[in-house]
């Protein structure tokens, strides 16, 4: 079973930058693709932006494209979320997942099966 870490998160001004990092604690997500979601309160997980297990395939929200950007790093079994211009309706917990089928890749919560403890991400106005 892979389990997930997620850090980088904190406190930003509008407008600043965080990067977030999702290791892969307990086994490898090499050959699985990797999302990023985020969550406030009373409301539902939202798809922030994916990456292709061979990370050559990536896919944003309409919400974050041109600001956020996903990497991974299949050496050191880490995927990353760049994030930059923040704003205030960026903040959530964001969370990052693996997908349930190799060599896939989707913005669908459901088609992950395991998920980091979350980092929050908070930007002030």
């Amino acid at each position: 079973q892979v389990q997930l870490v997620e850090s980088g998160g904190g406190l930003v001004q509008t407008g600043g930058s965080l990067r977030l990092s999702c290791v892969a604690s307990v086994g490898s997500f090499s050959l699985y693709g990797v999302g990023w979601f985020r969550q406030v309160p009373e409301k539902e997980r939202e798809f922030v932006a994916a990456i292709a297990w061979h990370g050559r395939s990536t896919s944003y929200a309409d919400s974050v494209k041109d600001r956020f950007a996903v990497s991974r790093d299949m050496a050191n079994n880490t995927v990353y979320l760049q994030m930059n211009s923040l704003k205030p309706e960026d903040t959530a917990v964001y969370y990052c997942a693996k997908q349930t089928k190799k060599f896939s890749q989707s913005s669908r919560a459901w088609e992950y099966d395991a998920w980091g403890q979350g980092t929050q991400v908070t930007v002030s106005a």
